[in-house]
């Protein structure tokens, strides 16, 4: 039998949008001979929908739409995701579930047994777990469906499992010749990897090929990137699907081959396409079609420009430099150069004139007090004002350029360098960005090296660096990823070699800063534990590790 897995871009809500995607699909899975489409989790309504699952009528359009897909799509058999309502005296009347159609009519339903709520799930808040898993015959072959979680149980890859049941098993055990996971798997650096090592490892160990079609796109701050595959009884790559791009893939189960379409050399490539496709999606699927943001002449304006180009078109965004009396003349030059090098137009507002006048009429109110960070953070709140007057008046999407690093320290002004629509950076710490730089300019020089070379600075006093106000960004960045991506507490990093006073100081700007991390944009998602509604901190509390 030939299968085809046929990851589309769903956008929540958008009921006919998602159905015309699928209905396309369908039609050109068909016309490459297969008998049999795979589309994600939760395809039609979108995932995540959130609390929108709670609307009678947003689950009545999903019905609507799932209607409409049985009754347009002839000559193939698909399986598709959806929100199914059960009336029943008890739970939330909800399922997670994916519809198998079969000549206009759904045959059977498959409900997700594991609901995940860790991290960015919470799928308990809004659907009852299916009770038992399924197997259904199609063309001789036994198909044992499954969604998403219902794989990632399995107690022969995972030290330690998160649910008694592992639905895998109990399809093989009803004589399943094919397991088939239909997915909304967000992307993560370490999961793309561990994703593919965990399929793989079924496959083997209950020697059964296995398909996994997964979602892609962005939604809010999650990013999926599709990578569905194909893998034999072996564990063996049957077949493939590219990365971050929607596709559709055949995989014939009867010659043990199909598809296989290019997969990204290493992480960091992956990372950088996952913001790009993170921040257009992010921006569309909310209507805006330019965006733009400050343009300091440092590093994480630059790759956050590069990634706008990319996401944008260069012909849709604006960079904005805004110099005051501390900007240097080189900051500016390599500002412009790097706009030249993406095509991107730019505007130069000086705020000399706006900050001389804040100091003038704030003067008699700051008697006797001796210049700080008051005066620092004016600078990046008038800076602030002028990119979101530009979104107002001409509908762009304003980037914010902090990196995770700063969002965790709280190197970072509320309502100054924080303003805008979206974090693109919030998940990159500082050591990543000049990675991703890198890749930017593996071709040619589009980030000029001389933003690269020099040392990071807000520039907001004579002489600043970031290195005045936090520990060196190696040392900092790699207590931020134990203590926040693995849980390691205070006495564990300075066991892991770091000095016990740089952990402190660290501990001590991480949780004074909660609260502006609270009142940021969204960020997109690249790690396993990122500043993002997956991290739930309480901001009156007075705990301290």
């Amino acid at each position: 039998m030939k299968i085809a897995l046929a990851q589309i871009n769903s956008t929540v809500g958008d009921f006919d949008g998602n159905a015309d995607r699928i209905i396309a699909a369908a039609a050109e899975a068909r016309r490459r001979g297969a008998e049999l489409v795979l589309f994600p989790e939760q395809a039609i309504p979108g995932y995540p929908a959130h609390d929108l699952v709670e609307r009678p009528t947003f689950i009545e359009g999903n019905l609507q739409a799932l209607d409409r897909i049985a009754r347009e799509i002839y000559g193939i058999a698909v399986i598709v995701g959806y929100a199914e309502p059960v009336e029943r005296e008890w739970g939330k009347g909800l399922f997670n579930s994916a519809a198998f159609i079969v000549d206009g009519e759904v045959r059977s339903v498959h409900r997700k047994m594991l609901l995940p709520t860790y991290d960015v799930f919470d799928e308990s808040r809004y659907f009852d777990p299916g009770e038992e898993p399924m197997v259904v015959e199609y063309h001789g072959v036994k198909l044992g469906v499954t969604i998403c979680e219902d794989v990632w149980n399995d107690p022969d890859f995972w030290p330690r499992r998160l649910y008694p049941r592992n639905p895998v098993a109990e399809l093989v055990r009803q004589g399943a010749d094919v397991i088939v996971n239909v997915a909304a798997s967000p992307f993560t650096i370490e999961k793309r990897s561990l994703r593919r090592e965990m399929l793989r490892a079924i496959a083997v160990n209950y020697r059964v090929p296995l398909l996994f079609v997964n979602s892609l796109g962005g939604n809010d701050e999650l990013i999926f990137d599709g990578a569905s595959s194909a893998f034999g009884s072996g564990g063996e790559i049957l077949a493939q699907a590219t990365e971050f791009r929607e596709d559709l893939v055949v995989v014939d189960l009867t010659e043990g081959r199909g598809d296989l379409h290019s997969r990204l050399e290493g992480d960091d490539e992956a990372a950088l396409e996952a913001l790009a496709l993170g921040t257009r999606d992010y921006a569309y699927k909310i209507g805006f079609k330019s965006a733009a943001l400050g343009l300091s002449g440092g590093v994480d304006s630059a790759l956050v420009l590069a990634i706008a180009a990319r996401a944008f078109g260069p012909q849709n965004v604006t960079g904005v430099l805004m110099p005051s009396r501390y900007s240097s003349e080189g900051s500016v030059a390599d500002a412009l150069e790097l706009a030249k090098n993406l095509g991107v137009k730019t505007l130069t507002i000086p705020i000399e004139s706006l900050y001389s006048q804040y100091l003038t009429d704030l003067q008699p109110h700051f008697e006797g007090s001796p210049p700080d960070t008051t005066e620092e953070n004016l600078q990046a709140r008038i800076r602030g004002n002028i990119v979101m007057a530009l979104s107002n008046k001409f509908g762009h999407l304003v980037l914010s350029t902090g990196n995770k690093s700063e969002m965790a320290t709280g190197y970072c002004t509320l309502y100054g360098d924080m303003a805008g629509g979206l974090a693109v950076l919030a998940d990159v710490p500082k050591t990543m960005v000049y990675r991703l730089c890198a890749v930017v300019n593996r071709e040619r020089e589009i980030i000029p090296q001389a933003i690269l070379s020099k040392a990071p600075s807000a520039e907001l006093k004579e002489n600043q660096k970031d290195q005045d106000s936090l520990p060196p960004y190696d040392l900092l960045d790699g207590i931020l990823e134990r203590h926040i991506e693995r849980g390691m507490d205070r006495a564990s990093l300075i066991a892991d070699g770091f000095d016990p006073l740089a952990v402190d100081r660290f501990l001590k700007l991480l949780h004074s800063s909660e609260y502006k991390r609270r009142q940021a944009a969204p960020g997109l998602k690249l790690t396993s534990k990122a500043f993002g509604y997956g991290r739930r901190i309480p901001l009156a509390q007075r705990w301290r590790p």
